[in-house]
């Protein structure tokens, strides 16, 4: 792994804030993934609530994009941590 870019958590801690810094969005992230501010506070650690925050962006492409710009990550780099924490699922 490249030791300059963050691992898979990180990206998606450093999404959330992200996410968080607008009342909007946050209130958007909240209705989407049904967790309430307890949850999701106390569930930082948990790799299925950090890819829900990665899906929240993958799911919107204006998001994922103004993410990617103002946490300096390219959208696939965004994209391969929410892979690494909430692998699609993919039947045969």
């Amino acid at each position: 792994m490249d030791s300059e870019r963050p691992d898979a958590a990180t990206v998606a801690l450093m999404a959330l804030s992200w996410v968080l810094s607008d009342d909007d969005r946050a209130q958007r992230l909240l209705s989407l993934t049904g967790m309430d501010p307890d949850h999701l506070r106390f569930a930082l650690s948990d790799p299925s609530v950090l890819g829900s925050v990665l899906d929240f962006l993958a799911n919107h492409e204006g998001d994922l994009m103004a993410a990617s710009e103002a946490l300096s990550l390219s959208p696939e780099s965004i994209i391969a941590a929410r892979n690494v924490l909430a692998p699609p699922d993919y039947e045969m």
